[in-house]
């Protein structure tokens, strides 16, 4: 893969590659990748960019060493928790607002902080010795980036209270298991199959990815009903901004699309 080691002195590490993938990666591994209230800076500023940037379609987001985010830096709990974090500078908030599909590659520990900035990612390859770990309880954190309210979403409300209640790590194959990430390999594997992952995003309709990702996102904030009508409602608004020629462009495709497959069947 085109992909340069950080050099040491970048905490939060940006690198496009030329294919239109973005990767982001936390580098500040003999902290097991803590966050200083600087980083959670850039990390905001990485996000916020590569949605504006129209060369980069997908990005993948990990760690360096063998912690993919152990948390905030508990030495500056204060600066980072007292006050309101400007929303230009919160990285989850960042990442909730990005446009672009994000893929979270989790290389060993994600914990706390790092545990709520892997449940932004859109999706999830982790390595097989990856614990997510919420650890508020037991430090007397409040959970302000999520944590509270998607784990039980996606892993089923009595797990994520276990998880968070007691502090227990949720492994690789329990993660797996449960549905919190799409894919689980070796730990030398999961850059490689996160770039894999973006190839295949990145063969399809462009401008459709983009807009499936704000219509899910946005439905999850609202119930089954009023989310089929959202669904509903941009299907209208987009079919009818189609032209004579876009239709006829997408028949075109889809036949050409099916003839290819027969032919390959043959």
């Amino acid at each position: 893969m085109d992909f340069p080691l950080p050099p040491p002195e970048k905490l939060i590490f940006l690198h496009r590659r030329s294919d239109g993938v973005a990767y982001v990666i936390i580098n500040r591994p003999k902290s097991l990748n803590s966050l200083t209230r600087s980083m959670m800076v850039d990390l905001a500023k990485a996000f916020k960019d590569l949605s504006a940037d129209d060369s980069v379609r997908v990005i993948i987001f990990s760690g360096s060493g063998r912690a993919f985010c152990s948390g905030v830096d508990l030495t500056a709990a204060e600066e980072v928790f007292k006050g309101n974090l400007d929303p230009e500078i919160d990285p989850v908030l960042q990442m909730e607002r990005c446009k672009k599909p994000i893929i979270g590659a989790i290389n060993g520990f994600a914990v706390t902080a790092g545990f709520e900035l892997a449940l932004a990612c859109d999706l999830l390859i982790a390595s097989k010795d990856t614990k997510f770990l919420d650890t508020h309880a037991r430090f007397g954190i409040f959970p302000s980036w999520g944590l509270s309210q998607k784990l039980a979403r996606i892993i089923g409300v009595n797990r994520a209270r276990e998880a968070s209640y007691a502090a227990v790590p949720i492994n690789g194959e329990q993660a797996m298991m449960w549905g919190l990430v799409n894919h689980l390999v070796d730990g030398s594997e999961v850059l490689k199959k996160a770039q894999q992952v973006a190839e295949a995003i990145m063969k399809n309709n462009q401008d459709m990815v983009l807009r499936y990702k704000a219509v899910i996102n946005d439905g999850l904030k609202l119930d089954l009903g009023q989310a089929l009508a959202l669904e509903k409602e941009r299907a209208h608004a987009y079919y009818d901004r189609m032209t004579k020629e876009q239709f006829k462009n997408m028949q075109e495709f889809i036949a050409g699309r099916s003839s290819t497959k027969k032919q390959s069947k043959l």
